[in-house]
């Protein structure tokens, strides 16, 4: 098959890989139809972070079960399915609590490589979420954006506690943080600050919930929540973007006693004095996306929710190294790969 692979900073490759097969009993082969790019990914793309030699790229997917193992009983062949960026069993004391990305026998998709045109997802039946039917073509980006981007603006806004009567201000407009706005619309946050420069991601924010843009970032950015929230901050915020200016930004047009909702991955050390005198509450990690996906779906199956909208560049598999250095040069805020 066909599939991404990363050999370095900026040198990202389309190359035939061997087909995935059953390996556990409690696997599932599907067939993708789209994936995409996420922002994640450019930190190997960049050399932010290391790779060690020829990498499969990709955690991201939607597509038709084309095969499942032995001890599959609630996944079969030819259901439309979307599955998170981590495998988990479902079962266990962690994933009852909810925290499926956290599973004692979770595995990451990014070791598997889903820009490809087939994968393996271990442990089917707790990783895997069926469609009440194989979606028509203009759903299938939303479903999507379920699989991550989505479902971690989604964590990002319920760590954040965002709510009826809150305050939301969402650092970082890519994918996450404009559906962070959307999530918090959906929660019912009374007022949600989105903090952009760029005119473009302003509108969709905008279409997404957003009451206010703010565009100034670090002091100045946290100095402009103030000023909208009679000095105080905001109840809740949303980081989405994983850096440490971005993460200080976060805490600081936080109220005291507020809540921030980290899902960026903080690249930098935090100060100890800033973290203790803020007395705002942090909660974050990887989304535990399995947990929304049943709600998710059924709010893309209703047309209830658009988060597809974030693809702004479509491209074919074939045209993979494009889509990492569109997203590289902000050319796009996500692209959504064709398979």
């Amino acid at each position: 098959m066909r599939g991404a692979v990363l050999h370095g900073p900026g040198d990202i490759r389309l190359e035939q890989r061997p087909d995935p097969t059953i390996a556990e009993p409690t696997d599932a082969i599907i067939r993708l139809s789209a994936t995409c790019i996420c922002g994640s990914d450019l930190w190997p793309y960049r050399g932010v972070e290391e790779n060690d030699g020829p990498a499969p790229m990709g955690h991201e997917y939607v597509g038709i079960v084309e095969e499942v193992g032995g001890q599959v009983t609630t996944i079969r062949p030819g259901q439309f399915v979307v599955g998170s960026f981590f495998a988990s069993d479902n079962t266990c004391e962690i994933c009852r609590a909810g925290y499926q990305s956290s599973c004692v026998h979770r595995e990451p998709l990014g070791a598997i490589g889903t820009q490809a045109e087939y994968a393996r997802i271990p442990l089917a039946d707790g990783t895997l979420v069926a469609t009440p039917e194989v979606p028509s073509a203009d759903l299938i980006p939303n479903f999507l954006a379920a699989s991550d981007v989505l479902g971690t603006g989604w964590f990002g806004a319920l760590a954040a506690e965002a709510g009826p009567g809150k305050t939301v201000a969402v650092v970082g407009d890519g994918a996450v943080g404009l559906l962070g706005v959307l999530a918090a619309a959906q929660l019912g946050a009374e007022r949600i600050i989105a903090m952009s420069r760029h005119e473009d991601r302003q509108k969709l924010a905008l279409d997404f919930g957003a009451t206010d843009i703010v565009t100034e970032r670090g002091e100045d950015g946290v100095a402009m929540v103030e000023d909208l929230t009679d000095g105080l901050g905001a109840h809740s915020v949303i980081e989405a973007v994983g850096t440490r200016e971005s993460m200080l930004q976060a805490i600081g047009a936080c109220r005291p006693g507020g809540h921030v909702g980290y899902v960026g991955v903080t690249h930098g050390e935090l100060p100890g004095d800033a973290l203790f005198f803020s007395h705002v509450h942090l909660h974050g990690g990887p989304a535990p996306v399995r947990r929304f996906l049943p709600d998710l779906i059924e709010r893309i199956s209703s047309r209830a929710i658009d988060p597809g909208r974030v693809f702004d560049l479509t491209l074919p598999l074939d045209d993979v190294a494009e889509g990492y250095r569109a997203m590289d040069e902000r050319r796009a805020i996500k692209t959504l790969l064709e398979v």
